[in-house]
């Protein structure tokens, strides 16, 4: 049995700022976004077909190899420990859907097995004929649906969508959702778009990739290798015309 241990606090904190940017600012995130999105996608795409392995055989080197090529090395890492986070997720909600099904399918048949209106050892049937024939047919979706999960599982090769799978489901019903459709390919754009750069430890205000100086509240974003012409800074980084300004916890 283990031992009980205390853990640490959190060390870091979480804190958001708004940018209001300007027509030059928006146009080069917009195109840094689509440019680093479309690499991230297809990365995701890549590790799911390699599918569980050990962390020594996922090819994350390799693929890091390729990315830095039409980025950089630090937008790569970035990129691949991304998709590793949402391939692991994946995995997980496959195996919480998994329980889920088993628990739901258990429920139904253990009412199944007792007749209408009787009640056996503290389970009661249901109240009807036509209720308990919706329940079996519910159970045979809850089945399909297993077999389907189980099939994935057994695969490992979670169904994951860039962009969001609610979003992406809206498209077939846009008037419930309330939204036409050209503000869903505007949210679906958005929502598609790669800006995640990972912290550096010992790296001056925040990494080398974003940096945001804390004393004007300046920031530059290193650009990658097609977009280094965007450039208004040296090394190729790109200065914001947008201020940041952090008013939660500022003085850490």
């Amino acid at each position: 049995m283990n031992q009980p241990f205390t853990m640490a606090p959190p060390a870091g904190a979480r804190i958001r700022d708004r940018l209001r940017l300007s027509s030059s600012d928006a146009e080069v995130l917009s195109l840094l976004g689509e440019h680093l999105g479309h690499h991230a996608a297809a990365d995701l795409a890549m590790r799911i077909r390699i599918g569980m392995v050990p962390v020594k055989d996922n090819q994350r080197t390799e693929r890091k190899r390729a990315l830095t090529k039409v980025s950089s090395s630090r937008w790569a890492g970035a990129i691949t420990r991304t998709s590793e986070d949402q391939y692991q997720l994946g995995l997980r909600g496959l195996a919480n859907e998994r329980a889920r099904l088993h628990r739901s399918s258990a429920k139904i048949r253990d009412r199944l097995a007792v007749a209408c209106g009787q009640r056996v050892k503290g389970v009661r049937g249901y109240a009807s004929q036509d209720e308990r024939w919706q329940k079996q047919r519910r159970l045979q979706a809850l089945n399909a649906k297993l077999a389907e999960v189980e099939a994935r599982i057994e695969s490992a090769h979670p169904a994951i969508v860039v962009g969001g799978r609610r979003l992406f489901k809206a498209r077939h019903n846009l008037r419930t959702a309330g939204i036409s459709q050209t503000e869903w390919q505007e949210q679906w754009h958005a929502q598609r778009v790669f800006l995640t750069a990972d912290g550096e430890s010992g790296a001056p205000h925040g990494n080398y990739t974003i940096t945001v100086n804390p004393d004007d509240g300046t920031t530059t974003i290193a650009l990658p290798e097609p977009l280094r012409h965007l450039a208004n800074s040296p090394r190729g980084r790109y200065r914001l015309t947008a201020k940041v300004h952090f008013s939660h916890r500022r003085d850490e």
